[in-house]
């Protein structure tokens, strides 16, 4: 067995590393928003893009954040590499982020939604909702939100939003969003994920809807299962990771759908969609219920107190 795994491990872990990202696309003069870009597949995406183009590192630890954007900036020379705070457990600060951006910049050409937690034990936001479904969910459908015009404005635009395969495993509990009757945080993670992609088709949608649409698409993918700090609030998983990270892909590996859904010139007008290793990818029957994903778009924008119609 040793040596047989010694044999086939080159072509295990090619299998595992998945789909790359083949795009030599620029972007110069373009302007990419990825949040939780300081660590994991975000850094890796900062790191690709930033290549590429003008790059703005949206995070909640400035520390981190700094420190990753100036290991990008030595690596690829774009000193266009910028660190803003943003917290999306809190709607004031995600407020106060856009304000800023749309302060300082006049255009925004790709918006990846990429931060995320996972299997946290039960807590809340600053606003009072369930964790998972307020950063994963809430907190970028806001700053989707706040940031959609100036997304119109530059477009041909695209809005990445990180979601999982762990979508097959949710359901949108509208009886109880908030994890307050039962909750089990591996669930409320999948719950989570799969309201990143009924907002993608809702999103979608409603950006097709008038008849010359707005040239700003919106797709949803899925990494991959990547060695990440993203299971640090589970000793078993981060246990169970380190013994596994040989047949998990690394965050450069799982950063290069996002790399992909943000730059393929094949993708200019594909929307609504739901990658994984770089191709479409099966989006589950729940996450293709166009009346969940209306009923969803209608009680997020209740919840965060705006109207997007």
């Amino acid at each position: 067995v040793p040596v047989f795994l010694f044999v086939a491990a080159p072509y295990i872990r090619r299998y595992v590393a998945g789909g790359r990202c083949k795009s030599t696309a620029r972007l110069e003069g373009k302007v990419v928003i990825i949040t939780g870009a300081n660590t994991g597949i975000g850094k890796e995406t900062a790191r690709d893009l930033a290549q590429r183009g003008k790059v703005i590192i949206a995070c909640r630890d400035i520390a981190k954040g700094e420190a990753a954007a100036s290991e990008i900036r030595a690596e690829t020379g774009n000193q266009q590499v910028i660190v803003k705070k943003l917290d999306l457990a809190d709607t004031k600060s995600i407020r106060e982020f856009a304000e800023k951006f749309l302060a300082e910049e006049k255009e925004l050409h790709i918006l990846i939604n990429n931060a995320g937690v996972m299997l946290c034990p039960y807590s809340k936001t600053a606003d009072g909702f369930e964790m998972h479904l307020g950063v994963n969910h809430l907190g970028h459908f806001l700053l989707t939100f706040l940031l959609l015009e100036r997304l119109k404005q530059s477009a041909p635009a695209r809005i990445v939003n990180v979601s999982s395969l762990a979508h097959h495993g949710g359901r949108i509990r509208f009886h109880d969003l908030h994890g307050e009757k039962s909750y089990n945080r591996g669930l409320a993670y999948c719950h989570s994920k799969l309201a990143n992609v009924l907002f993608t088709r809702e999103l979608a949608r409603r950006l097709q809807g008038n008849a010359m649409g707005t040239k700003v698409t919106a797709n949803a993918l899925h990494p991959g299962s990547v060695y990440s700090e993203l299971v640090r609030h589970s000793f078993v998983m981060t246990w169970l990771w380190k013994i596994f990270s040989f047949f998990l892909k690394t965050p450069c590996e799982g950063a290069q759908t996002s790399i992909y859904c943000a730059v393929a010139k094949e993708l200019d007008s594909v929307t609504g969609q739901y990658f994984s290793d770089c191709q479409p990818a099966y989006v589950s029957p729940r996450g293709r219920d166009d009346e969940t994903a209306k009923k969803l778009w209608s009680v997020s924008c209740e919840l965060l107190g705006i109207q997007w119609d």
